[in-house]
């Protein structure tokens, strides 16, 4: 169990704006330079190196190292939700006067990573459409695939008693995420995983450029419809 200094030594490292920046840049799954890093908070590449090491050094972040370049992620799918959590609570304690929000909002709102798998609207729409169709069972601290969604989801192409990725993991084979815009469960763990994989793979979606946004494709669109019984409001 976490004492009460560990737990404010992360609240700590993760409450300090720079980091925060850092952590949330990293939640689309991708490895950065500490130079990118150093952008994406506003700060020297210098002051980021402290940061950074700071972050690694209590295991929020893993460094992989590439000839002369170093590069940062998120350590684990643990971080990445309490990441999406932290942003859960602040949106929900965040004034409630309505503030006007730019494209790329409605862009994240719509449909985003979360770590590696799908949130938003699509990510919960997937999530609800999957346990009508009774292939999926979400609780507020776990989940389950029947045995139902084992044979759609190996129709799918996604074989779930294989590992992701090809490698062994402990990881959680289904759980909800709750979505911080949407308020509601997306789906992670391993499943929620895969769904995203297969969906990128198979160009249903597209990432954004710069951005955690995913886009929905035409060929998604039918897609999700045909398949998942979706009727997306993707404007």
């Amino acid at each position: 169990m976490a004492t009460q200094a560990q737990f404010a030594e992360i609240a700590s490292l993760a409450g300090d704006p720079a980091r925060a920046a850092m952590l949330h840049a990293l939640m689309d799954g991708r490895a950065l330079t500490a130079s990118e890093l150093a952008g994406v908070a506003g700060v020297t590449p210098q002051t980021a190196s402290g940061h950074l090491a700071r972050l690694s050094e209590a295991g929020l972040l893993a460094v992989e190292k590439q000839g002369r370049h170093r590069y940062y992620r998120l350590a684990s799918a643990m971080v990445a939700q309490m990441v999406e959590s932290l942003m859960q609570v602040a949106s929900a304690l965040a004034p409630t006067r309505r503030v006007a929000t730019g494209p790329r909002d409605a862009a994240l709102r719509t449909a985003r990573t979360c770590y590696d798998h799908i949130a938003g609207r699509l990510g919960v729409a997937l999530a609800d459409g999957l346990v009508t169709a009774g292939h999926v069972d979400l609780a507020s601290d776990g989940g389950l695939v029947t045995d139902q969604g084992l044979a759609f989801f190996s129709d799918l192409g996604i074989d779930l008693a294989t590992e992701t990725s090809g490698r062994r993991t402990t990881r959680v084979l289904c759980r909800p995420c709750l979505d911080w815009s949407e308020r509601r469960p997306h789906l992670a763990g391993r499943v929620g995983a895969a769904l995203c994989d297969l969906s990128l793979a198979s160009g249903w979606i597209r990432k954004v450029d710069g951005s955690r946004a995913l886009r929905v494709t035409r060929k998604g669109e039918a897609a999700f419809r045909d398949r998942f019984g979706l009727a997306l409001d993707t404007e």
